[in-house]
């Protein structure tokens, strides 16, 4: 049946599109991020200390990559905290937060 034909009277609703809500890792990552520029070091610096490629970082810093506990902790001790303090820094984020996807 073509469209000028088409008897069906359904009518679906019109629905704005949402913004996409954010990551955990997207404000996980941004708070390394903004911990490590603070303390002024490059991406290398701060791999290095965690033991974690410089690339590896990158991802964990643009969200792309859901850190393991262990690197978790590898990356906060770089930074110079723990990850419960690395947490609870990003855990106040500026709107709603997917913590699984």
């Amino acid at each position: 049946m073509d469209a000028e034909h088409n008897t069906d009277s359904t009518v679906i609703p019109f629905r704005p599109r949402r913004e996409p809500a954010t990551l955990w890792r997207e404000v996980l990552g941004e708070e390394i991020r903004r911990q490590r520029t603070a303390r002024s070091d490059r991406l290398r610096d701060t791999a290095e200390r965690a033991g974690i490629s410089p690339q590896y970082l990158s991802e964990l810093e643009r969200g792309m990559k859901d850190p393991s506990s262990e690197v978790l902790e590898a990356v906060a001790g770089a930074l110079g905290n723990s990850s419960f303090d690395l947490v609870r820094s990003a855990a106040a984020p500026s709107g709603p937060v997917l913590l699984a996807a």
